[in-house]
């Protein structure tokens, strides 16, 4: 029993205590905007429901939205680059994309306390929709700036002046990225904790009291801007302070500057990755504006065009082998990410069949938070001493595993689980249990090629290598919700929808598709990784 004790006290304090230990005042700035990331999530659940009760709105429709609001994600290539370009200034970024988040909150707070006055200008679903895109082109603003912060965070020189070796430095990018995570997943849990207290009682309350719980939280959620700002303040602040101490030692001002940020050549405008993301702007703009038919098709597969021949004009900075990883592990990365979901349908049925209220799905995303936010430090050494390619079949087959309870509770499962177990383990039970265990599986993909590009990419190119290839796997995501839409054109779910005005049934519920729906998903879940893995197992690629 002793041994047992000491073994996991020995466990927690390599893999948890040790990275607190390892923490650093210079790593929170980028930390204090990946919290604010980590916070965006304290409306989610508001504004599903904003979306069932208040707008008559397909799954079909908000998985193309989906498609539509991850595209700015594949705008990182431009911002990062301009981030290499304007180094020294580009906190301004950051206040670019404050503002735009505070302005897609502030429509939202306009649309759930003054509808009718919101209806006069234009429709409610116009001004939902404007505020589901302006949202995302704030946080991507941030994002790449955040990204960028995670290099400068971690010290060249030790307090004395001197160099810190190359592999500590190593070591710190890992922590850097690893703590990255854990401040998006801490942000998650307090706004989960948060949206569990804020949702007591409201399966009880009047339509008006739910509006005004839900305009609440869209007030609190104002904060997230103002934490990203602070995190900038706080990073101009230590820069300052850290000069000032190398100053006083006897470096000149321009000497103190060089050592805290390095001495890096001014990066001159690479011409490909300006000009072809100004063609990727316009030619995503154009066609999505044009209503041409595939649009969404369209300028999926152009944006990929794109992205991947200006992945192949900046890998050429690198040697052949880590050219070679690089692009095996960012192949693992995108299908593994592209894999469809059921859409909005799936959390429908939840809310409708099996009784799943807005305080119950603020638990589950408590849960999800908290696990996964053990899982990162959980999975740590495992993420280190693992391939990317290993991760993935893990993660393949552990998500493959966790999706069938939920298809079995579609035909059933939760009903013969009560009846056996005096009403124990019911639909409640099977949702919390099957939530806590797929939690920390989703964000540990991501953080060994962060680290990698974090310590291997050149000096002067490290946010434009960060942003390249996060365009490269974000577009991952809008391949996800292309696959969403097609599925959900195949199989057919519908909520009830009842005209606002009248009260007359517009749209019955139907969930009749959904059980094989729920299937496909998950074979095609299992079955695409693999397949990745394989191709590249079998080229002449590598996965970090």
């Amino acid at each position: 029993m002793i041994s047992f004790l000491g073994i996991i006290q020995r466990w927690f304090d390599r893999t948890v205590l040790q990275l607190g230990r390892e923490l650093r005042v210079s790593y929170l700035p980028p930390l204090m905007v990946y919290v604010a990331a980590g916070i965006s999530g304290l409306t989610g659940i508001v504004g599903t429901f904003f979306v069932k009760d208040y707008l008559g709105l397909s799954a079909e429709f908000l998985a193309a939205l989906g498609f539509w609001a991850g595209i700015p994600w594949a705008l990182k290539m431009p911002l990062g680059h301009l981030v290499d370009l304007i180094w020294r200034h580009k906190a301004g970024l950051v206040y670019v994309g404050a503002t735009l988040i505070a302005s897609s909150l502030l429509i939202m707070i306009g649309l759930i306390a003054h509808t009718d006055a919101m209806r006069t200008i234009m429709p409610v679903e116009a001004w939902f929709v404007l505020s589901t895109l302006l949202a995302p082109v704030g946080y991507v603003v941030q994002d790449v700036v955040a990204d960028a912060m995670t290099v400068e965070a971690v010290p060249r020189i030790d307090e004395n002046g001197q160099p810190v070796e190359a592999e500590r430095r190593r070591l710190m990018h890992t922590t850097m990225q690893t703590l990255g995570r854990v401040a998006i997943i801490g942000g998650s849990v307090a706004v989960a904790l948060l949206n569990v207290a804020l949702f007591n009682g409201v399966e009880a309350m009047s339509d008006d009291m739910k509006a005004e719980v839900y305009v609440q939280i869209y007030q609190l959620a104002l904060l997230i801007p103002v934490v990203s700002v602070l995190g900038v303040l706080l990073g101009g602040y230590l820069k300052r302070r850290d000069r000032k101490r190398l100053e006083i030692q006897g470096y000149a001002a321009s000497e103190a500057r060089d050592l805290i940020e390095g001495h890096i050549a001014p990066t001159r405008p690479n011409w490909w990755i300006l000009g072809g993301s100004i063609i990727f702007a316009i030619f995503t703009l154009s066609t999505g504006l044009s209503g041409v038919p595939y649009n969404q098709e369209i300028i999926f597969f152009g944006s990929l065009a794109i992205i991947l021949f200006l992945m192949s004009r900046l890998v050429s900075a690198l040697d052949t082998e880590a050219s070679r990883t690089l692009v095996g592990t960012a192949i693992i990365i995108f299908v593994y990410r592209a894999i469809p979901t059921p859409g909005a349908g799936s959390t429908w049925w939840m809310i409708d069949e099996l009784g799943f209220d807005q305080q119950f799905l603020s638990v589950l995303s408590l849960i999800a938070s908290t696990i996964t936010l053990f899982g990162m430090f959980m999975f740590r050494r495992f993420m280190a001493e693992r391939s990317i390619a290993y991760i993935v079949v893990f993660l393949t087959v552990v998500s493959t595993c966790l999706s069938l309870p939920i298809i079995g509770m579609f035909y059933g499962l939760h009903e013969w689980t009560a009846a056996h177990t005096g009403g124990l383990v019911d639909a409640r039970f099977i949702a919390l249990v099957d939530t806590a265990l797929e939690s920390p599986l989703g964000q540990v993909a991501m953080i060994p090629m962060l680290a990698w590009i974090a310590n291997s990419a050149p000096e002067n190119l490290k946010a434009t290598f960060f942003a390249v290839m996060a365009s490269f796997t974000n577009l991952a995501l809008s391949a996800s919700q292309l696959g969403t839409k097609y599925l959900n054109q195949i199989f057919k779910v519908t909520r009830e929808v009842k005209d606002p005005v009248t009260g007359n049934l517009s749209v019955p519920a139907d969930y009749s598709e959904l059980g094989t729906l729920l299937m496909v998903v998950t074979a095609v879940g299992f079955v695409l990784p693999l397949l990745a893995i394989l191709l590249v197992r079998l080229s002449r690629l590598r996965s970090v």
